[in-house]
């Protein structure tokens, strides 16, 4: 057998998809700048399916910075690794500036956010100590547990008793250490994790933790610090991740914790030590973009706003939108095979409306969840022209809403 037979198959992820070359339902092509309307297929969408949380991906400073750091620095600056000749005093300062807004002692700029997770959990965690995971983390969480070398656990997803069970047993024979891995906002539900039961066992069995909030980074909390803000309990998080690639419209990622840690990380981290330094061009950016989330709190309000009015539109239709506490908004509906899913997306797009749509198994079977994300640049337009493309589908599909659904909860 010759190692690329594989390739011909249509096996692997998304294998059915791949083997058809489709651009449609994967790896859509959409040709506009990222905003509330996007362009595919040739037609201007609302597009619900960015992480544009703030919509800071139109904004006019922060594009006026990037053109200005472009002409200056061109994408090459600063060459080398952090380590070596890519150190810059500019990104010594938004590290500081991301220290003192999330409220941590020090912390560390990654290239990606996915490079920063696995970086941090590979840099901390060896052959002694182990990991207790919650069972629907993101897939980096779960690579860099695997690159850590340590030992892990899953836990149910956000069961407390689960987490304790683990940590009594880990407890028993501990040599090493313990961290608990969470993400503050799930991404694909839109539930928080509970962070204030989280600290709580962490604390009595003299554990520590490490919280991905990508998706309440710059959202959740009065001034856009995270999940951890919105209960009271940041001060506990022993590791604070965020990404650039949501709120921030950016790249790029960020570690907070005790000097003393982010310096250990900092020197042992593969991703960091051994990759080129975050462009300037960003570096300027996300300085301007850090600077705008701090002050302007009017963006998140707005998106708060137009989180609640899609939800309700939708509900009143008798869809079934899951009760979460972050602006995501998932909607789920019966399906009898993927192909009405597949039915519901296309129609949605040929209103004008782009959505994406998750099926088993990253949900249960039965099932497709439409992962919408409301920005603050969404205008009431826009929610009401999609809330209509909605009945429409549902209408013209016949869909079986069946409001006892109860929503997908891990």
């Amino acid at each position: 057998m010759d190692i690329f037979d594989k390739c011909n198959t249509d096996g692997g992820y998304f294998g059915y998809f791949r083997s058809r070359d489709d651009h449609f339902f994967s790896r859509p092509i959409l040709d506009s700048l990222p905003g509330r309307t996007m362009v595919f297929n040739g037609k201007e969408c609302i597009q619900w399916s960015i992480n544009n949380y703030l919509g800071l991906a139109e904004n006019e400073e922060i594009k006026a910075v990037a053109v200005e750091m472009a002409k200056k620095y061109k994408t090459s600056a600063p060459m080398g690794s952090r380590m070596m000749t890519g150190n810059t005093q500019r990104h010594i300062e938004l590290e500081k500036a991301l220290a003192d807004f999330l409220e941590k002692e020090a912390a560390i700029l990654f290239n990606y956010g996915y490079l920063g997770v696995i970086g941090t959990l590979q840099a901390l965690v060896d052959s002694n100590d182990t990991i207790l995971i919650d069972k629907l983390v993101h897939a980096s969480m779960l690579d860099g547990m695997i690159l850590s070398q340590g030992k892990f656990r899953v836990f149910r997803h956000n069961d407390m008793n689960s987490l304790e069970s683990h940590l009594k047993r880990v407890n028993r024979d501990r040599k090493g250490g313990v961290l608990i891995v969470t993400e503050g906002v799930f991404g694909m539900q839109g539930d928080l994790a509970d962070l204030p039961g989280i600290c709580a066992l962490k604390e009595k069995y003299d554990a520590r933790l490490y919280v991905d909030d990508a998706h309440g980074f710059g959202v959740m909390g009065e001034k856009g610090q995270g999940v951890g803000s919105f209960y009271g309990v940041h001060n506990k998080i022993d590791i604070y991740f965020g990404t650039f690639a949501k709120a921030f419209a950016a790249i790029g990622g960020v570690s907070a914790s005790d000097k003393k840690v982010c310096e250990w990380i900092l020197y042992n981290a593969r991703t960091q030590v051994f990759a080129k330094s975050l462009p300037l061009v960003y570096v300027e950016v996300l300085l301007k973009t850090l600077e705008i989330i701090r002050n302007d709190t009017e963006r998140r309000k707005k998106m708060w706003a137009n989180s609640k009015k899609l939800k309700a539109g939708l509900r009143d239709l008798g869809y079934h939108v899951g009760d979460v506490l972050s602006p995501i908004t998932p909607v789920y509906v019966p399906i009898g095979d993927v192909q009405l899913g597949m039915q519901i997306i296309t129609k949605m797009r040929e209103l004008g409306v782009f959505i994406t749509g998750v099926i088993y198994p990253v949900i249960p079977k039965g099932l497709v969840l439409f992962r919408m994300i409301p920005t603050a640049s969404h205008t009431d337009e826009d929610i009401q022209t999609t809330v209509n493309a909605f009945r429409k589908v549902r209408d013209e599909l016949n869909l079986n809403l069946d409001t006892g659904i109860s929503a997908f909860s891990g």
